[in-house]
Order: C-alpha cells, then structure tokens, then sequence
C-alpha cells in the first residue's frame, strides 16, 4: 500500500516520516556506505526542509518498507547541488515537469520473504508503480532519478528501465550511482504492472493509513465475551495474508485488510 505524505499531511504522519529516516541511514549510511549525515539513527539533509513529497510504501500491517522522495528541478536539489560527480560537467535539466526522485530505498530485511515476481520483490514494484502514478497524477511528464547499477538492473528487469541516462556513473561510497531518466506514461505503468501482477490501486487514504499504523502500536486488549465475533474476524484476516501463496490469494487478503479497516477492525491488532 503507498502513503503519499507532503506539506499538507507531514504532522500527522510525523511518526512514519521518522521511521522513513531511520530506514535511510540503515540503507544509505550502512549498508550502501554513501557520505551521509546520520544523527541518532536517522538520516535527514537539506532538502528534507524544502518540503518535497514522501512516497512511502506499506505492508498490510501498516510497517513502513519502501520510501523515495520527489523534489522540483526547478529549485535546490540533489543533482544541482551535491551530485556534481555524476554529471560530470552537464547542466543539471530544469522542467517544471521534471521532478527528481532520490533516496528510494527498501527494507531489504523485510521483503527477504516477500512475494516476488520475476525475481523483483513485490514491494519494489508496488512502490515503483505509486511514485509513477503519483506523478503521472500531478502532472509530472518526467522522473530523473539518482540509483545505483543494482537498481537499475532491477529496473530493467520489472519493464521499467530508464530511457536514458545523465552523466557519468560515479562513486558514492561501497557502491556507485547514476542520474536516470524516467518518462511518467500509462504505458510504463501498464508494463509494470502487468509484469507485477499488480492490478489493483496501490493507494491508500490518509484515514485508512492513520488507523492501520495507529493498529500496530496498541497493545492487545481482552477481548470481552460480546466481542468473540470480531476477535475471530481479524484473526481470520490476519492468517489469510500470512498464508497468502498466490498473487491472486494476497490481493484479495489486502482487500480484506481494507475493508476491515474502513469498518474500524485492524488486521494489526
């Protein structure tokens, strides 16, 4: 499931935003060993104050495991301002239709026995279709993005490789990175999804989220005699998506999760 999370719903999403750095500096200054600022466990720079957008990704328990974040070219970014390497002497493009995605990274711990398909973890698709059609949606014609040769071998491999590149590949600590050029059409998307499996809407509400994530955190409550009914329910619901083997099977339990969640019943508990 994808959260948008922008200016407008960043303070009531404060907790996960916290999460989303946490998960950076394990990815960026760990393992990936890029030159970055970790304080207390947490990743953050300069352009996390101009108040770009957070696409986050879900799993259905509401546990955060894939995140990128989307800045406009038209004012400080990455790419103009830090990653002189990679251009190596080219003008960084400037469109206001040309946003640019850094620090995507996924919680490689947590999708080590997710579902995949064709190799690619299903999260990573998930999350890669939610920032196309974010962007697609608030009319954002082009991605430029900042990744490494591991990433873009998975890009090629999910039907969503790059249609050009910028500069040069340049080293950026245990591994290296490139500026990638990514087109918002339907017919990226279409590819994408159809190599997923991945046919149904990604997105979910700020309430929808809110109350899952809220879910997770409350400790498990005795359930009283007139409530053996609803206890029932979410244990139900809770053992569809782990025994979940097929596509098909996962999303009909996420649509479950969904349900359950609009009727005020939370699969986390």
């Amino acid at each position: 499931m994808i959260l948008v999370i922008d200016a407008l719903n960043q303070d009531r999403f404060a907790d996960v935003l916290d999460e989303m750095f946490q998960l950076r500096a394990r990815v960026f200054g760990g393992r990936l060993g890029w030159e970055v600022q970790v304080n207390n466990g947490r990743e953050y720079d300069q352009f996390d104050d101009l108040d770009p957008a957070y696409v986050i990704g879900l799993d259905p328990y509401g546990q955060l495991v894939s995140c990128a974040r989307f800045l406009q070219t038209t004012g400080p970014h990455m790419l103009s301002d830090v990653f002189h390497a990679i251009l190596d002497g080219q003008p960084p493009l400037r469109s206001a239709t040309l946003w640019e995605s850094t620090r995507f990274c996924v919680d490689t711990e947590k999708l080590s026995a997710g579902v995949q398909q064709g190799g690619v973890a299903r999260a990573t698709s998930e999350i890669m279709i939610g920032m196309l059609e974010y962007a697609r949606n608030s009319g954002i014609a082009d991605i430029i993005t900042v990744i490494d040769p591991i990433m873009n071998r998975v890009m090629k491999r999910s039907a969503n490789a790059p249609y050009d590149y910028m500069g040069k590949v340049a080293d950026m600590g245990k591994v290296s990175a490139m500026a990638a050029l990514i087109d918002c059409t339907d017919e990226r998307i279409a590819r994408l999804r159809e190599f997923s499996g991945i046919l149904d809407a990604v997105f979910i509400s700020d309430d929808a989220a809110r109350a899952l994530i809220d879910a997770r955190a409350k400790p498990a409550k005795v359930q009283p005699a007139m409530d053996i009914a609803q206890a029932d329910i979410v244990s139900y619901c809770r053992a569809q998506l782990d025994a979940a083997q097929t596509e098909e099977e996962r999303r009909a339990a996420q649509r479950l999760v969904a349900h359950l969640v609009e009727q005020g019943l939370h699969p986390a508990q």
